[in-house]
């Protein structure tokens, strides 16, 4: 069980588990920022592909409107041409009137559908003009992700074997170190950008902040009767015996 383990057991076992995740996390730095700009480029050419559909529904939208407009003018001039041909049959004034008010309704008619035509045909010129540059952005952004896809791929091709062995062997390590030990070592993780939770001595300082550690404190970490943080850094400080003693264990597995 973790808790039946010595001190020194759990410094080699927590500085073995820094080791795989180190190795995690050299691979990491292989594939750089390519996770995140894959992702990111995606969401672009969602959004994008979201936009150039509602594009082209509201120039569809506004053909059939001015397909609409346009079809009433041919009734309205359809209408033009009955009334006209009925003034020649009228038999009084106020036929003559009735008539004549609708020919000026129809030609208003007429007026007003040009101009919502003109209207309509200048934003679907714009938008038009917009759906353009949208697909060209589209296209842009689908040629770049394309590329740093296929670099990407090459580099999880290379390194997937290699990773997931290294996660398994993580996981295992973590199962004989408590619970309340993992947590600290995570925190401490996540704190610094290199990842470095658990380090050695060296040159009489930590080798994680370079801050020197009293020969007082050294002595306490040699012993390994205490787990030791950097009272600088926080990070968990082992001594050479510690790194020998897992470099030997790596050799036998490696045999």
């Amino acid at each position: 069980m973790a808790s039946e383990l010595t001190v020194a057991e759990k410094l080699r076992k927590l500085y073995e588990l820094q080791q795989i995740d180190s190795n995690i996390d050299q691979i990491e730095v292989l594939k750089g920022e390519l996770p995140i700009e894959v992702s990111d480029l995606e969401d672009d050419i969602a959004g994008l592909d979201t936009r150039v559909s509602r594009l082209q529904a509201t120039i569809k939208e506004l053909k059939a409107t001015v397909s609409k407009f346009e079809a009433n003018i041919k009734e309205s001039e359809t209408l033009i041409e009955r009334y006209q041909t009925q003034l020649d049959n009228v038999k009084n004034n106020r036929e003559f009137e009735a008539l004549t008010k609708e020919l000026e309704l129809q030609k208003l008619d007429i007026q007003l559908a040009e101009k919502k035509i003109r209207q309509a045909n200048v934003e679907v010129a714009a938008k038009e003009d917009t759906l353009v540059a949208t697909e060209e952005r589209r296209a842009k952004k689908q040629a770049d992700l394309d590329v740093k896809k296929v670099e990407l791929q090459e580099i999880i091709s290379k390194t997937e074997a290699e990773e997931k062995d290294l996660r398994k062997r993580s996981e295992a390590a973590r199962k004989h170190i408590e619970d309340r030990l993992i947590k600290a070592y995570d925190k401490i993780r996540t704190s610094y950008r290199n990842g470095m939770a658990v380090v050695t001595v060296q040159r009489d300082a930590c080798g994680g902040c370079f801050n020197k550690i009293p020969p007082q404190v050294q002595l306490e970490i040699a012993m390994r009767k205490n787990i030791v943080a950097c009272e600088h850094c926080g990070r968990i400080v082992v001594d050479d015996f510690i790194m020998e003693a897992e470099r030997d264990v790596m050799r036998e597995q490696e045999a």
